[in-house]
């Protein structure tokens, strides 16, 4: 006799607080995992993990710190489980979609990409997602006519209805590319605050971005409009906050040298992240993990305050179709107009 194979609900597991706060239509904020396992160093990824969901919690919303743990994808961790994701002698994989599915099925465990995290997301009902920076089109090396290296994250997003909140993409990346990528998947870029596409570390990557956006409400509007048309993702870019910026001359010498390293040593694929990021933080003496943290937490807040004003907008919508009298929109346009 063989034993019934997994359902999906075996290998999603949502947290209790998650799962509470779906069935009530109240705002949930997805966090990533791969920033706390591979992003950050120990014991300062933990800090940034309880810093991130305290961001989320004090702008009035529930944080879904996400990651796959013995072959279950969790929607929400534990203090444990969140230790577990931190320590690191646990030995996560980095996980991206491609990855997740055999994980699950092979029992493993990983930290989830944005990719990852926005499907996973997505499963289970959660329709914003904070992290730090997009995935995007990678750069050829020196001495390459062109790259076939792209982000997993942009073919997320073109079929995953979730808001990102993001600051840019790297400047590591190919940015013109990346954002014509997104253009062609019809995948709205929203500027917050500003008028042009945020480089991580730099405000301004000195590209414009289509639309912009001056509160969470605004936000929140234009998301809820665009699912009603499409069934893509949206990314608002939150430019890094003014103090925690790095020094445009600090950046530039630093992904002069970055960029020299990785030809130096071939690296190619999802290895050129961490080694950009780790000659980052060594050669800038800790202030692009200053400015890494603080970044990522802006995005939580306001991923937070995008999610609370959504859910506000949902119930209104929700109490005026509740109360309206017997008919429809077509009916009553057609009384005006007659």
């Amino acid at each position: 006799m063989t034993s019934a194979s997994p359902t999906r609900r075996d290998r999603l597991a949502v947290a209790a607080e998650v799962a509470d706060a779906l069935a009530l239509r109240h705002p949930v904020v997805a966090l990533e995992s791969t920033l706390l396992s591979h992003g950050l160093p120990p014991g300062r990824n933990l800090a940034v993990a309880r810093r991130l969901e305290r961001a989320v919690r004090d702008a009035g919303a529930v944080p879904a710190t996400i990651a796959v743990l013995d072959g279950r994808a969790m929607i929400g961790l534990t203090p444990a489980e969140l230790d577990r994701v931190c320590d690191p002698d646990a030995g996560l994989a980095k996980l991206s979609l491609r990855d997740v599915g055999p994980a699950l099925g092979l029992g493993r465990s990983g930290a989830t990409t944005v990719a990852g995290t926005a499907a996973l997301a997505d499963a289970v009902g959660i329709g914003v997602f904070a992290t730090g920076g997009l995935g995007g089109v990678h750069l050829p090396a020196p001495g390459e006519p062109g790259t076939w290296d792209v982000s997993a994250d942009l073919g997320v997003l073109a079929r995953t209805p979730i808001l990102v909140v993001c600051s840019g993409v790297k400047s590591v990346l190919d940015i013109p590319a990346t954002l014509e990528v997104l253009e062609t998947h019809s995948v709205p870029v929203l500027g917050y605050r500003t008028d042009h596409f945020p480089a991580f570390y730099r405000r301004s990557s000195g590209l414009p971005v289509p639309l912009r956006v001056d509160d969470p409400g605004q936000a929140a509007a234009a998301v809820a409009a665009h699912r009603a048309l499409a069934g893509s993702g949206v990314v608002l870019a939150n430019p890094i906050p003014p103090e925690a910026e790095l020094d445009a001359a600090l950046h530039d010498r630093l992904l002069t040298e970055g960029m020299a390293l990785l030809a130096e040593r071939g690296v190619r694929g999802s290895a050129v992240t961490p080694v950009l990021l780790e000659h980052f933080h060594t050669a800038s003496g800790g202030a692009s993990l200053n400015a890494n943290e603080e970044l990522v937490v802006a995005n939580a807040r306001l991923a937070a305050e995008v999610a609370v004003r959504g859910a506000a907008m949902s119930e209104r919508v929700s109490e005026r179709f509740d109360t309206a009298p017997p008919g429809n929109a077509a009916d009553e346009r057609g009384e005006e107009g007659a």
